[in-house]
């Protein structure tokens, strides 16, 4: 993606498959990067699924949340040490209790972020419910 942080991505919408959520988007840009650290090539439209996204496009995107103070540096690290484990912090062990808020406040504001530029759709329930609660 180019041009302007807002950008939304081109009109290859129809052959792309975009991610459930921010947790599903940042859980394959972490075995992205972690596949290209290991020497990988990532190539576009390489992958099992065709994705809306480069796998740079989801931290571009993080970062510039970071930059707007919109999330922290605590919210990073958490987003960092739990996406290569590949599990999301557990709210029943004492001890992940503020990574977990602190992960989901970063998923939320991620989301809400990649929902615009059309790399996460939302399932219709959520759009329903939301449209509900702002009337």
């Amino acid at each position: 993606m180019t041009g302007s942080p807002d950008a939304i991505p081109s009109a290859k919408a129809d052959d792309t498959v975009p991610f459930k959520s921010a947790e599903e988007a940042w859980f394959w840009f972490i075995q992205a990067q972690t596949a290209r650290n290991e020497g990988a090539k990532i190539t576009a439209g390489a992958g099992l699924y065709p994705r809306p996204c480069e796998p740079v496009d989801i931290i571009k995107v993080l970062e510039r949340l970071y930059r707007a103070r919109t999330v922290t540096m605590d919210h990073v690290m958490v987003l960092r040490h739990y996406g290569q484990r590949l599990l999301s912090p557990d709210p029943r062990r004492p001890k992940e209790l503020r990574a977990h808020a602190l992960w989901r406040e970063a998923l939320t504001k991620l989301e809400d972020a990649l929902v615009v530029k059309r790399i996460v759709v939302r399932p219709h329930w959520i759009k329903l419910v939301t449209n509900n609660d702002a009337r």
